[in-house]
């Protein structure tokens, strides 16, 4: 569903406005805009938080979510707040580190509540990092603290925002599957009757309760290729 589609009739735009039977006065576009990027960020947090196996990330997005920084001797803690695109990371997956010969190997997620000794004293020696420790959700800290600099020598994988809409978008359409766009019609719209007092407000809260249980139901069976089974993690035998 397009964002915006003026010959239809049929974008996120002019189904809000009909859903809601108001005009482009009494509702601008500019606060479709912002119920919609506000939705969005509902689904974006169904999506990570379903399952740790499926990566959810915006199709809008032209970059993977990957990216490299350089690793610095004798630093530890290593902050990733923004692609490079400038959309927010929400959340680091993995970390892989980059050796002396040229290649990538994966570092092991470790957490301080594992860690008996005090942290200062633990690999408290610059070596070649092994583990890394996520201290929020786009922060973290290497043990043992890198003894050289290498150039692109910390390789990320991360979640992130959203592609937002904004006011002079036309035929984006949302960023997920086109099973969930009919829920930024009715988010939108619920938004606009709550702020105007709108006696359909009860029967859009209804159809928005249907549309999120949709949305939870569609994260939550996604993995059809998939049988869930219990396995060991996979350990580094280095």
């Amino acid at each position: 569903m397009q964002f915006s589609d003026v010959t239809n009739n049929t974008g996120i735009v002019e189904q809000t406005r009909s859903m809601m039977r108001v005009d482009s006065t009494q509702w601008p576009t500019y606060k479709v805009v912002n119920s919609a990027n506000n939705y969005f960020d509902t689904v974006a947090g169904y999506a990570i938080g379903a399952d740790r196996r499926f990566q959810w990330d915006d199709t809008n997005h032209t970059k993977l979510p990957i990216g490299t920084t350089n690793l610095v001797g004798a630093q530890s803690d290593y902050s990733f707040l923004t692609d490079e695109q400038g959309n927010s990371i929400i959340n680091l997956t993995r970390i892989d580190i980059l050796d002396a010969d040229g290649l990538y190997r994966k570092l092991q997620p470790v957490d301080h509540s594992q860690i008996d000794t005090a942290l200062d004293e633990w690999l408290k020696d610059d070596d070649k990092p092994v583990y890394y420790d996520k201290i929020a959700d786009n922060i973290i800290r290497l043990y043992p603290t890198p003894a050289v600099s290498v150039t692109a020598g910390l390789k990320f994988y991360f979640q992130r925002t959203p592609s937002y809409f904004v006011a002079t978008d036309t035929t984006k359409e949302p960023g997920v599957s086109p099973l969930l766009h009919r829920g930024f019609v009715i988010a939108s719209a619920y938004d606009g009757a709550l702020a105007l007092g709108l006696d359909n407000l009860s029967a859009l809260s209804v159809e928005l309760q249907k549309e999120e249980l949709r949305m939870s139901n569609y994260f939550a069976e996604r993995n059809t290729d998939e049988v869930p089974v219990m396995s060991p993690p996979v350990v580094n035998a280095e």
